[in-house]
């Protein structure tokens, strides 16, 4: 449920996409609207989701497979109470604060795009602190176990502002689309939160925002709340840097990278958070002697361990091999045409270095939160962040010039040193929890079939698109990917991997 959740609202996400590009495509006004949608995101990523899921529905999990709902109830009202004050305050000072966050997070934007980046922004912070919200709702419901409203959601923010494009695009100069698309924004922040309400209350009736700071179980939240939020705090670190070092490499590649993380965040939030987000409550609620409770969490990561990298293997080959396909696909009409659809693919292509390690980890951090444990990801999330950052600025600012490439190279250097830095925090993630639980991780074997049968997939894709390269980029593009999709499958099946066979049976019943 998780799963089609997110795969609904990332279509209708990469349909925005689509429109988006169809009339932006890399202009100046692009960069601003990206760069303007991710600073008040800043205010969403540090309250919200993940920071919550790690620090909330632990404890609201518990106490319900407790049988305490009383509790939970009260748990829940304070967390809510809390939360809407903080960022009540917060959304105040980033509308008075803006220009100041522009020069820290692109000092690259100048003149009409500086000004046009700091009139969306003020005009997106109010919708963010309203998904801020969301996410608490997002926490009553997973802990219930209703996984899709939540989830899908999100779908009601990316057609308000699609609905804002279409109708206003045609008649609309770029800087004036720009501010509708973002009112667009602020509406379907709102419409997403109250969508979600109704349900809330059903499930978890009585709940009232009271502040109650005297309470254990909510003490527990905010002293879990904390390293969390710094832990997303330094994986924002990182994004901004990315966005800056990206300002600095040349005009439109900011847009550019945009384009590419919409598409690499595909695979990210359906499988690794789909995964992740279903096994945190079930995790929470483990009851036991401790290895009882050791065995439990083994038996659950390592099964979601290879869901995840079933999914996630083809997905990093497709961007390195077909990443142009996929971005043609996606985004190529109007402004945006092969150029930009290359440049797209370049970007992808370094993302694919990290794709896997981003991916496990995040169910290796959901493992560590049903611990009560959040300081742990967030001491290996600071070293992910200063290689990041070092390696990134390296990447893109440096080797470009020393080896006498393209400028423009420097926004894919930017994506493949962050998955280097993945990795090194995987790594760190696994071994740490394995001597805390017991041995953990995918079989060797297991990983060598899903690459094996991944390039075989991508010769194919290949093949059938040397076939077809006289056809129009979209039709031949949706061959080529339904090929390799359907190769990687059959050959996962013939090869005994059970996640294929589970797969395939689901798709025959």
């Amino acid at each position: 449920m998780v799963a089609a959740g997110i795969l609904t609202s990332r279509v209708i996400g990469l349909v925005r996409g689509l429109v988006f590009a169809r009339y932006f495509s890399t202009s100046a006004a692009a960069d601003a609207f990206t760069a303007a949608l991710r600073i008040p995101n800043l205010l969403q990523n540090l309250f919200g989701e993940g920071v919550l899921s790690a620090s909330f529905i632990p404890v609201y999990a518990g106490l319900l497979a407790r049988g305490e709902r009383e509790r939970a109830t009260r748990v829940a009202g304070a967390v809510l109470a809390l939360l809407a004050l903080v960022v009540s305050v917060l959304v105040l000072v980033g509308v008075l604060a803006t220009p100041l966050l522009i020069e820290l997070i692109a000092p690259g934007f100048t003149g009409s795009t500086r000004a046009l980046t700091i009139r969306l922004v003020r005009i997106l912070f109010p919708g963010a602190g309203l998904l801020v919200l969301s996410a608490w709702c997002l926490g009553i419901l997973n802990s219930h176990r209703r996984f899709f409203l939540s989830y899908v959601s999100p779908v009601i923010w990316n057609v308000s502002i699609i609905v804002a494009l279409l109708v206003y695009g045609p008649r609309e100069q770029l800087d004036r689309l720009a501010v509708t698309a973002a009112w667009g924004s602020v509406i379907g922040c709102a419409l997403q939160f109250l969508v979600q309400v109704p349900t809330v209350m059903r499930l978890a009736g009585g709940i009232r925002p009271v502040f109650d700071t005297a309470s254990e179980h909510v003490r527990m939240v905010v002293r879990s709340f904390l390293p969390a939020f710094v832990g997303r705090g330094a994986y924002q670190l990182s994004a901004y840097a990315d966005m800056w070092l990206a300002s600095k490499v040349a005009e439109g590649a900011v847009a550019a990278l945009g384009y590419a993380q919409n598409v690499y965040m595909l695979p990210v939030s359906l499988f690794g958070m789909a995964v992740s987000a279903a096994e945190l409550p079930a995790m929470s609620g483990a009851v036991g002697n401790e290895a009882e409770i050791q065995g439990y969490l083994r038996t659950r990561l390592d099964a979601g361990l290879r869901q995840i990298a079933f999914f996630v293997v083809p997905s990093a080959m497709a961007f390195a091999a077909l990443g142009q396909v996929i971005a043609g696909v996606l985004y190529r009409g109007g402004r945006f045409g092969a150029a930009e659809s290359h440049y797209v693919w370049l970007i992808l292509a370094g993302s694919a270095v990290g794709l896997l390690a981003s991916t496990l980890g995040r169910l290796y951090s959901s493992t560590y939160y049903a611990l009560k444990d959040t300081r742990t990801p967030l001491r290996f999330a600071l070293v992910r962040v200063a290689l990041t950052i070092g390696l990134g600025y390296v990447a893109a600012l440096i080797l470009p010039d020393a080896l006498g490439l393209d400028r423009r190279l420097g926004a894919a250097g930017l994506t493949a040193s962050a998955g280097v830095a993945g990795w090194v925090e995987f790594v760190l993630l696994r071994s740490r929890l394995n001597r805390r639980i017991g041995v953990t991780g995918l079989p060797a074997s297991l990983v060598a079939r899903l690459w094996l049968a991944a390039l075989a997939a991508a010769g194919a894709g290949w093949g059938v698109l040397l076939l077809l390269s006289r056809m129009e980029s979209r039709p031949a593009g949706v061959l080529v990917l339904g090929t390799f999709g359907l190769v990687y499958l059959l050959l996962t099946y013939a090869a005994g991997v059970p996640q294929a066979k589970a797969f395939l049976g689901r798709l025959v019943k």
